[in-house]
C-alpha cells in the first residue's frame, strides 16, 4: 500500500495526468456549483447499529456517492470504532440509493499542490489499512456503478455481492494514474495479476456476471 501511494503520487505530477486535467478543466474545484456540489454539510458515511450487525452506507447519492475526502474520513472513523468493538459483528458495506460508489470526486483532482504532499496525505489518512482490520467480517453489497476507489475498497472485503445491475471499471489509467485507494492490493488477490493488468489497460466496464467469473464477486443477488 506504501509503494501504490508513492508511484500514485509519482503520476500525479506526471505529463499524462496534467493532460488529464488540462482536457477535464471543466470539472475543477472552481466549478463546484455548477456540479451540485451542495452537500457539504451532509452526512458522507451513515453507520446503522442492528445489533446483530452494524452497516455502513456510502452516502452521497445526489453525486452517485463518489468518494470524495470528507467521505475518506468518515469513513475512516467508523472503521476504527467498529474495529474496537469487542463483539466483532459483522459489517456490511453498501451505498445509498441504486449505487455504490461512482469512484473518487473528479472535482478533488489536481488540487493538492505537489507530488509528495499528496503521498504524505493518502499514506496518513487511507481506509485501506483500517478495512483489512475488520475485511475477515466484512461483506460488500454492490448495485448499480461500483468504480475505482469503490471496486478497490470493496475488494478487500471477505465477501463480495452483487446484484444484476452491478457494473465494475478501473479508469485510473485513462487519466495517467493507477488504483490509488488500495487496488493494486486487493483486486489482484481476487482475480490475479494478469487479470487485473488486463482489466486496468482496456478500462473496459465489467457486468456482474463477469465480475462472478472472474471471482471478482462471489454471489449474485436479486
Amino acid at each position: 500500500l506504501l509503494m501504490e501511494s508513492l508511484a500514485y503520487a509519482t503520476l500525479q505530477g506526471g505529463p499524462d495526468h496534467d493532460n488529464w486535467l488540462r482536457s477535464h478543466a471543466d470539472r475543477s474545484p472552481k466549478n463546484v456549483s455548477e456540479c451540485g456540489h451542495h452537500d457539504d454539510k451532509r452526512e458522507r458515511v451513515i453507520v446503522t447499529d442492528d445489533h446483530d450487525r452494524v452497516t455502513i452506507t456510502l452516502n452521497r447519492p445526489q453525486l452517485a456517492n463518489a468518494f470524495d475526502a470528507a467521505m475518506r474520513d468518515q469513513l475512516a472513523d467508523a472503521l476504527r470504532a467498529i474495529a474496537a468493538d469487542p463483539a466483532r459483528r459483522p459489517l456490511l458495506i453498501r451505498g445509498a440509493e441504486s449505487t455504490f460508489c461512482a469512484g473518487g470526486d473528479l472535482n478533488e483532482f489536481g488540487t493538492v499542490s505537489d507530488p509528495s504532499t499528496a503521498h504524505l496525505l493518502r499514506s496518513t489518512t487511507a481506509v485501506a489499512p483500517l478495512l483489512l482490520q475488520v475485511a475477515d467480517r466484512t461483506t460488500a453489497f454492490i448495485d448499480g456503478a461500483c468504480v475505482g476507489a469503490g471496486i478497490e475498497l470493496a475488494a478487500f472485503c471477505k465477501r463480495i455481492e452483487v446484484t444484476p445491475s452491478a457494473r465494475f471499471r478501473l479508469p485510473e489509467v485513462s487519466m495517467g494514474l493507477l488504483p490509488g485507494v488500495g487496488g493494486t492490493v486487493s483486486i489482484p488477490r481476487r482475480i490475479g495479476r494478469q487479470k487485473t493488468l488486463e482489466w486496468l489497460i482496456s478500462n473496459r466496464d465489467l457486468d456482474a456476471q463477469t465480475a462472478l467469473e472472474w471471482g471478482l464477486a462471489d454471489a449474485l443477488v436479486e
